[in-house]
């Protein structure tokens, strides 16, 4: 499939994830609740999407309610980039 991006329009209670491929196809979209259990979901559905290939996430939110989502990536080696919602604006 090649490298994947998957973006994350975090909030208090829950997310909005929409993963795409390098040409740009929408592969995954969906809303989860801000909880551990379906972030992990989402996370291991992300990753088996990438079959070993390039996967980077990046997120609106640095610190609130991204927190969990941030140290869950994080404990699953992820690469997560922050997009300041400034620099979304503008695009």
């Amino acid at each position: 499939m090649g490298a994947l991006w998957a973006g994350i329009d975090a909030g208090k209670r829950a997310h909005h994830c929409v993963v795409m491929d390098s040409d740009g196809t929408v592969v995954l979209s969906r809303r989860v609740d801000n909880d551990e259990s379906q972030l992990l979901d989402l996370i291991g559905e992300v990753i088996t999407l990438t079959d070993g290939d390039p996967l980077v996430w990046a997120t609106d939110l640095n610190a609130g309610g991204a927190s969990l989502l941030i140290g869950l990536l994080e404990a699953h080696a992820q690469q997560l980039l922050y997009v300041s919602p400034r620099v979304q604006w503008r695009l």
